[in-house]
């Protein structure tokens, strides 16, 4: 009998979890009962998304030290860096302009048949502090012990960088110290194989609760709004998949079936970093070197949330409209050019993108209060921002690997998938045994 792929275990899971959510909410009608077992669904999901987060800090160090040590030069990483954030400001760009764009040919918040929240009421976020100067701010790790506790990606980056540089100038000198990195890396790395093993039940709870507690009938009430955002994300998917074309081939192609089963992990946890480690593995079986995809895609993660991108100018126009409030083409431009760099701060808030949203409004003094209406639906569309921000930082990484000739050829990437496959044998063998 055929195994069944992973893909096609989570792709079931998913399904299973919203017939399962559907049916918990139809047949519960007390609002307590419903919460009460949909925390028991959530806090399997929780228990995976837990685990993702005690495992990316150390991983990202382990693999990023190690890549950028083998680079051989500050030269190299500065070049590999500019590069990346020559991508990602450009990505950035495109998203918040389609964004743009379609909210305005599309017009999701006219003639809307919902009642509007009182203007004067507040949404609750914290936008006082997302600031583009608190970025800079919390940029620099005050100390790596208190950035690895707390799972800023962006800041072990930093620390990461000078770390590797400085062990790449020591050469020979370090070279015990390299190896026991690398091989923590390998543990970290072995570690996530066990990790994901539980991601289909993750998958299965994270859908069960989220239907359960909002039924699919809330996407009945939102679907305007949600079908126009998701013809969005499909039109940016395209466009990525095309940028990914001009620079990769038709080998972009064997790059998204590589990366679907982080794809579906991503919409259906609602999480990106939910993903890393599976697009790490994808980019390996797609023959990016380690050294350029450990380097790429943690800096991704908070430079390159295409998804999120497009979702901020998309959603603050749809409020705007909602309460008819005319923007003019200068005052759109110049709010996409304000989000161009405020968006940069998402890494590490809670609610990143509902956040920045918050702080647009307020600066262009549109109601707060539009976004209490998005807050039941928000993680329908937060799956689609994930999945979408896993495809962006997939090609990216893949496309500076191409220009640093740090990508495998076709034939060399597929023997390369054979051994990754085989190790992969192997330890299940051990595990079973």
């Amino acid at each position: 009998m055929k195994k069944i792929s992973p893909t096609a275990v989570i792709l079931l899971c998913m399904l299973f979890g919203i017939a399962v959510g559907s049916m918990l909410h139809s047949s519960i009608t007390d609002p307590k009962d419903i919460q009460e077992i949909s925390n028991y669904f959530s806090m399997l999901s929780e228990i995976f998304l837990t685990l993702i987060k005690m495992i990316i800090a150390p991983l990202v160090f382990s693999t990023l030290v190690v890549g950028i040590a083998h680079m051989g030069d500050a030269s190299s990483v500065g070049r590999i860096f500019f590069k990346s954030l020559g991508w990602f400001l450009t990505a950035s760009l495109i998203s918040l302009l389609l964004g743009l764009i379609l909210a305005n040919v599309l017009q999701p918040g006219s003639n809307l048949s919902l009642p509007l929240p009182d203007s004067h009421l507040s949404a609750n976020l914290a936008t006082s502090e997302f600031t583009l100067h608190e970025f800079i701010k919390h940029l620099i790790p005050k100390s790596f012990a208190d950035a690895m506790a707390k799972n800023e990606i962006l800041q072990i980056v930093v620390f990461s960088m000078f770390f590797g540089i400085a062990m790449a100038s020591l050469g020979g000198r370090v070279k015990y110290l390299l190896n026991s990195i690398d091989e923590l890396s390998h543990v970290m790395l072995k570690i996530t194989g066990y990790v994901m093993k539980f991601a289909p039940v993750a998958v299965f709870a994270a859908m069960t609760s989220t239907v359960a507690i909002n039924g699919l009938g809330i996407l009945l009430q939102f679907a305007v709004f949600m079908f126009d955002f998701y013809i969005a994300l499909f039109i940016l998917w395209g466009v990525l998949i095309f940028a990914g074309y001009v620079f990769l081939g038709p080998r972009v192609k064997d790059l998204l079936i590589n990366i679907k089963e982080a794809f579906l992990i991503s919409f259906a946890t609602a999480s990106s970093e939910a993903a890393y480690p599976k697009i790490l593995a994808g980019l390996d079986r797609f023959g990016v070197k380690r050294k350029i995809s450990s380097f790429v895609m943690p800096l991704g993660y908070s430079f390159n949330l295409d998804g999120s991108m497009m979702y901020c100018t998309f959603a603050t126009l749809f409020i705007s409209q909602a309460y008819g409030i005319d923007l003019s083409i200068g005052t759109q431009v110049t709010m996409m050019l304000i989000l161009m760099l405020t968006s940069k701060g998402m890494a590490g808030v809670p609610r990143a993108s509902l956040v920045v949203i918050a702080a647009t409004l307020n600066q262009f003094n549109i109601p707060e209060a539009g976004l209490l209406m998005i807050l039941g639906v928000d993680t329908f569309l937060d799956m689609g921002r994930s999945a979408t921000n896993a495809v962006g930082n997939s090609i990216a990484s893949a496309v500076v690997a191409k220009w640093e000739g740090g990508l495998l050829s076709k034939e060399e990437a597929a023997i390369n998938a054979q051994k990754i496959d085989a190790e992969t044998a192997t330890q299940m063998h051990e595990i079973n045994s």
